[in-house]
């Protein structure tokens, strides 16, 4: 059984580079996304492409913090 997992999450909104992660130091991504910062559009979004980059379902990636900060603390659960 895998403990959820927090991670240091910096986001950067209506980037044509997106959607695209890279990884920082360990714990910490950087994720380039389409979707502006728009009624919670770029926030779905990166749940989504988390979910698709660390190979879990999208049930299991939560933001905790910083929903509306372009910084966000984001927990993948087991």
């Amino acid at each position: 059984m895998n403990l959820p997992v927090d991670l240091a999450v910096r986001v950067k909104p209506g980037s044509s580079k997106g959607p695209l992660v890279e990884p920082g130091d360990p714990g910490e991504f950087t994720v380039y996304l389409n979707e502006r910062a728009v009624d919670g559009a770029a926030n779905d979004a990166l749940v989504k492409v988390l979910a698709k980059h660390l190979g879990v379902p999208k049930s299991r990636v939560e933001i905790v913090r910083g929903h509306t900060s372009r910084v966000k603390q984001v927990r993948v659960g087991d």
